[in-house]
């Protein structure tokens, strides 16, 4: 059986889950909504504040569909009651990140600044303190999503193996090479 798949889920107070006939679950909570469809072979049961994941076969497709349901389902009622937040530090002379409402002002090195649209269910803050490199703040319900942006944010100036230079999580260790050397 499944590892994943079989650990229950708890549902914390202030967090509703409906099911409907079509296997659509429906996860409210204090930060958002949430909506998934839910594979046939995948039944949901709700117990006083738990539910579990059963499925109905032990077919090599239903066995993957059982963790990977149970691990969307989580992570959409932690992201309804908690949230979830990445961090990212621009590391390199000059590198400035500046939040205008949903639009995100990048200055990455290049001739020209970056204007990046962040989807509305992200919110976006940037924090520059004298001394430390700039930081960009991700908060919202959806994890996917926010990988998803945070991803795309740093694929604008990937971090580079010679000085560490470009935009990187925070606690990302980056492997540096050695570069030419000196003398011969």
């Amino acid at each position: 059986m499944s590892r994943i798949g079989k650990l229950p889920i708890t549902v914390p107070s202030g967090v509703t889950v409906d099911v409907n006939a079509n296997n659509v679950v429906t996860v409210k909570g204090p930060k958002g909504e949430m909506k998934q469809a839910v594979d046939p072979a995948i039944t949901l049961k709700q117990e006083d504040g738990k539910i579990e994941l059963v499925r109905a076969t032990e077919q090599k497709r239903h066995r993957a569909m059982h963790g990977l349901y149970r691990a969307i389902l989580n992570n959409m009622v932690e992201g309804v009651s908690a949230g979830f937040k990445k961090e990212q530090e621009l590391i390199g002379v000059g590198y400035r990140a500046e939040a205008k409402g949903q639009m995100l002002e990048l200055n990455l090195g290049y001739s020209h600044t970056i204007m990046f649209e962040i989807p509305a269910e992200v919110k976006v803050e940037t924090k520059t303190e004298k001394g430390k490199a700039p930081m960009i703040i991700l908060n919202s319900h959806d994890k996917q999503l926010i990988g998803q942006v945070a991803a795309k944010i740093r694929s604008l100036r990937k971090p580079e193996p010679y000085k560490g230079k470009g935009i990187r999580f925070v606690g990302e260790i980056v492997r540096r090479k050695a570069g030419k050397s000196a003398g011969k």
